[in-house]
């Protein structure tokens, strides 16, 4: 859906904003600049536990973190299971968006699982673009990150993808849509519409991905359809539905969040999620 379809059918004149982590996103609903958010769960997860006013309102996305790197490395299912995949990397660094991004928590969770004795360095970077070029000139090893950024190794810096999304952490919030709790409050009726446009939006990319893909590449300009039909085709499991399964796989975050010391208690599953206008809003069965 076009920025000015929405705004049209809001009411309201839409600032959309673009950043380049989970992290800035919530930095910047801590500045009070924001007051909806696309965003992956965990790094919501820690500004919540740290006492941002944020509530998950919605889904989008599942499964939507891939491991990626240079063709010279085998992969799923040649080199046989995650731990297998991560040991080729022992005393080497694997780059990855943003601390605390889903993308970081999901790789540094793989290697204290999987490969706690292979000395593998986790480099963390500001934006997507910076973790292709670092595989392009071997700054790094490998990569953990969106669909996206593992189709760019694969184009600009002759990789591919090394373990599939589906199975480093089944169901993953990749995606949801996070609202200011006063904004949600004061705008409830505007925010539901909101979700409706997400679903048609979702609906889009579900049952023609080559439209969907069409519109992104001219929105962006800098990237062809083709790229994006790749990409969307990577973990095409879209819808705005909070589902027992998102929200279980999400409820494992919090735990691994507080292994890892990102968040100091875990959260309940009320102090994350508000399903009761996606209930209303999407009320048929999941479509991920």
């Amino acid at each position: 859906m076009a920025r000015k379809d929405i705004t049209s059918r809001l009411g309201v004149d839409v600032e959309w904003t673009l950043m380049g982590t989970g992290p800035a996103i919530m930095q910047a609903f801590g500045r009070g600049e924001l007051d909806l958010a696309y965003i992956g769960l965990p790094p919501a997860i820690i500004a919540m536990e740290q006492g941002s006013p944020v509530i998950c309102i919605a889904g989008g996305h599942m499964e939507g973190t891939v491991m990626a790197g240079r063709s010279r490395w085998l992969g799923f299912p040649d080199a046989g299971d995650l731990g297998a995949v991560l040991g080729q990397f022992a005393g080497r660094t694997i780059g990855v968006p943003g601390n605390g991004s889903i993308h970081d928590v999901i790789l540094k969770d793989a290697i204290a699982r999987y490969a706690p004795d292979r000395n593998i360095a986790v480099r963390n970077y500001p934006w997507a673009d910076l973790v292709t070029e670092a595989i392009a000139t071997d700054e790094v090893a490998a990569a953990f990150g969106t669909p996206a950024l593992a189709m760019a190794i694969k184009r600009f810096a002759g990789g591919k993808i090394l373990y599939p999304p589906s199975r480093l952490w089944p169901d993953n919030p990749s995606y949801g849509i996070v609202a200011d709790r006063s904004f949600l409050e004061a705008q409830h009726e505007m925010v539901g519409q909101f979700l409706l446009a997400h679903e048609e939006a979702e609906m889009v990319l579900r049952n023609d991905p080559a439209d969907a893909a069409r519109t992104i590449a001219d929105h962006v300009a800098v990237i062809d359809q083709a790229f994006v039909l790749e990409t969307l085709q990577v973990s095409p499991r879209y819808c705005a539905q909070l589902t027992p399964a998102y929200i279980s796989s999400t409820m494992a975050f919090v735990g691994a969040l507080r292994k890892l010391g990102y968040i100091k208690r875990e959260l309940a599953q009320h102090e994350i999620f508000d399903t009761s206008l996606i209930a209303k809003v999407h009320p048929e069965k999941d479509h991920y």
